[in-house]
């Protein structure tokens, strides 16, 4: 499954590797790659092949799953296609309460108790599925974990996801899209020490312009 989203989400140019010129966060931050998953909706195949598999590990590996979550906005449609799957209600969180109406973090109906997914599209560093785990928590949830659609694996991420004792599990991750990348042409293989080590360390941009 791994394989498979990998060459899907490089197919349609949703995670892009670029080491020679890298992206620039907005952080700062040098990246070698550029990812954006909501063109995963566009594609009939690649969305076919992420919504099922999310279906998939949900039921594997939650199957105890009430109610899906979707992080605000790139989560939403992914957590309401899979919830249609597997015939469950879903709901989203925002980024921050309404100034409005009924003042609402969180949309659809949750009840106290209930036992939820969170659906997200990436997770690099982890703080925001985080807050909107925080967030459902609050909300007297019983949070049974993450599912999203790729992971950079960064340590910061791992970190905070091991603090917050939520579990995460992803269709794909960096090392297995930068093998990919290289196996398909996209890259040469000795591009991916160097995105490795941008993945190890991100601030440390010694990787750019280094030996190919």
């Amino acid at each position: 499954m791994d394989k498979l989203i990998a060459k899907d989400l490089l197919s349609i140019g949703a995670v892009f590797f670029r080491p020679d010129q890298p992206f620039t966060w907005a952080s700062g931050i040098k990246s070698p790659v550029y990812c954006d998953n909501r063109l995963t909706l566009s594609s009939l195949k690649v969305r076919n092949d992420v919504e099922n598999g999310l279906a998939d590990i949900i039921s594997k590996e939650y199957p105890e799953a009430q109610i899906l979550m979707g992080t605000s906005t790139a989560g939403i449609a992914h957590a309401a296609i899979t919830a249609h799957i597997l015939h469950l209600p879903m709901g989203y969180v925002r980024s921050g309460a309404k100034d409005h109406g009924r003042q609402n973090q969180i949309e659809g109906k949750l009840e106290k108790g209930q036992k939820v997914v969170v659906v997200e599209d990436l997770i690099s560093t982890g703080g925001s599925v985080i807050e909107v785990v925080e967030i459902l928590r609050a909300a007297q949830a019983e949070v049974l974990g993450i599912v999203s659609i790729f992971t950079y694996g960064m340590q910061k991420g791992l970190e905070r996801l091991s603090q917050a004792n939520v579990k995460n599990i992803s269709l794909t991750n960096f090392d297995c899209v930068a093998e990919v990348a290289a196996q398909e042409g996209y890259i040469q293989p000795e591009d991916i020490s160097r995105l490795i080590a941008f993945r190890n360390n991100p601030s440390d941009e010694s990787w750019i312009g280094g030996t190919k």
